[in-house]
């Protein structure tokens, strides 16, 4: 997979054309594979970045107990809505992840451990 950055007029033309009827169609079988492990990285990851803190908590319990049902509805869609985008903005970033790990086995351990950069993808030192 290529290192360099896209520029933003790529990206832009990428989406649209997986915007396209049926260009899905294979990743979602991919992914579907995958749901479980995917789950369990997403998961980690939204509960290690403090997505679902204490905080967070609190926002939940001062929803749930909002005496008045219209504002109650209001903070819960917000919440499930910002839910949404975090679990969306990090499952994009796994998405990423796994391209790069796809096309260059090691990548990922490569990137989390830079001194892993002077070893091949199967862990041996350089020669």
């Amino acid at each position: 997979m290529s290192e360099r950055p896209y520029t933003a007029e790529q990206v832009d033309l990428a989406v649209r054309e997986i915007s396209e009827p049926g260009r899905l169609r294979r990743a979602e079988e991919i992914v579907t594979h995958a749901v479980p492990n995917l789950e369990r990285i997403i998961d980690g990851a939204l509960h290690d970045g403090g997505w679902f803190s204490q905080g967070h908590e609190q926002q939940v319990g001062q929803a749930a107990n909002e005496p008045d049902p219209k504002l109650r509805e209001a903070r819960l869609h917000a919440l499930v809505a910002d839910e949404s985008r975090l679990a969306m903005l990090v499952g994009v970033t796994v998405g990423f992840a796994l391209a790069r790990e796809l096309a260059a086995p090691g990548t990922a351990a490569a990137e989390a451990d830079p001194d892993a950069s002077d070893h091949d993808p199967n862990g041996a030192p350089p020669a």
